[in-house]
């Protein structure tokens, strides 16, 4: 995947000069970044970054996945990440994922990013239905959703597990505009 540059931002695959920032991005966002997603923790170290890095390019050297990060206008600070993860190649849809540092939230960035992203796979990927699953109480990734123009659909019961709990997600889902037709 080529870098993909957006208002304000810059989406490209991890590299491994990456993970120090990475770790840090973690730590600095336990309370809000953490809240929703487990792997945001605070014993999150160098060890788990470089896993993380690995399975992000062989996911997308294979199709499966393709989790990058959102990096400044020149690449080098990271933001957050931006992801098309949980392909489905028989139904033709995937799960759209987005995450920012807490010293970046609240500027845009992550609504640029997944507008990006879900352009990148509506054209290059060819998906024809993305979405967004946030945990119910997540006002934020809900808002997100919302501001791309993603339709909300339901809060499912059960549909995400946080720290061990089960809890009602939000579903979301974003279509091509040619696709928009029911």
């Amino acid at each position: 995947m080529q870098a993909l540059h957006g208002q304000g931002f810059l989406l490209r695959p991890f590299r491994y000069t990456d993970v120090p920032q990475f770790v840090a991005a973690v730590h600095e966002s336990l309370d809000t970044v953490g809240k929703w997603m487990p792997w945001c923790h605070a014993g999150y170290n160098v060890r788990d970054a470089e896993s993380w890095f690995d399975m992000c390019a062989e996911s997308m050297s294979s199709g499966e996945a393709y989790d990058i990060g959102v990096f400044a206008p020149d690449g080098r600070e990271l933001y957050g990440g931006v992801s098309i993860n949980q392909i489905n190649r028989d139904y033709n849809f995937g799960n759209l994922g987005y995450w920012i540092r807490q010293s970046r939230q609240r500027q845009g960035i992550g609504a640029r990013a997944a507008d990006m992203m879900a352009c990148y796979g509506f054209h290059w990927l060819g998906l024809t239905r993305l979405e967004v699953v946030a945990a119910e109480n997540n006002a934020v990734s809900r808002a997100v959703a919302e501001k791309i123009g993603a339709r909300f659909e339901c809060v499912a019961r059960n549909r995400l597990v946080l720290h061990g709990v089960p809890c009602a997600a939000a579903m979301y889902s974003l279509v091509p505009p040619w696709y928009e037709g029911e």
